[in-house]
């Protein structure tokens, strides 16, 4: 196991993201999570939630299915609005379909492409306050041996000039990037993504697949 998880690290560090197909269907999301890191409980509950698609007219407002319900969902990273986002995602298939891949873009790269500077000089803000605030963040935020690079188009909104121009090249730069597609079809597919790098989004869900299921946990560190 310790040499396997080294393998994960390196694929994580190297690629932004690590696939185990099929790995330990029988096992439940959290003991996977477990046993591949420090699993994050965001609030009282259960560190697993399930990932199910649904109908703009059934789900909570202010939610990705609120807005785009069975459609794509936009290229963003994890809890964007946090000062500290969780820095790694663990998806897990249930039901999968091929039809509904996670698409994955390398947010390194585009960061590069439109310039660090200007994006470590580009002030955001949340939509929305977070537990009573509205902390100003960056889209680019280096760290004391990493950094942190945080995207999201509906619940961060530029909060300066520097964050205008930036958000608004990085848009330019995201709309003609090509994605990896990653279809988590078969149960116990289980994919890492290390959030502060890489953008995700859902794909469509066409007629058949609403029972698509997913389960996520976010990861403060891999082990």
């Amino acid at each position: 196991m310790g040499g396997w998880m080294n393998n994960l690290r390196d694929e994580v560090l190297e690629y932004g993201y690590a696939l185990m197909p099929a790995w330990r269907p029988d096992r439940s999301a959290g003991d996977v999570a477990a046993s591949l890191g420090e699993a994050l409980s965001l609030g009282a509950g259960d560190p697993a939630h399930t990932l199910t698609p649904a109908a703009k007219e059934v789900s909570t407002p202010n939610t990705y299915s609120g807005l785009y319900g069975l459609q794509d969902f936009p290229f963003h990273t994890d809890m964007a609005h946090w000062r500290a986002p969780p820095r790694y995602l663990m998806l897990r298939c249930v039901v999968g379909f091929r039809e509904v891949p996670t698409m994955l873009i390398d947010g390194a790269e585009l960061a590069r492409d439109v310039g660090l500077d200007l994006l470590a000089r580009a002030i955001v803000r949340p939509r929305r306050p977070v537990q009573g605030q509205v902390p100003l963040l960056r889209i680019y935020q280096p760290m004391e041996e990493d950094a942190v690079l945080r995207w999201d188009e509906i619940f961060i909104q530029p909060a300066s000039k520097a964050g205008e121009e930036g958000s608004a090249k990085f848009r330019e730069v995201l709309r003609h990037r090509k994605c990896q597609s990653i279809a988590l079809a078969t149960p116990g597919d289980t994919l890492v993504i290390d959030n502060w790098r890489m953008l995700h989004a859902r794909a469509a869900v066409p007629s058949g697949c609403e029972g698509r299921r997913l389960e996520r946990v976010y990861l403060g560190r891999l082990h």
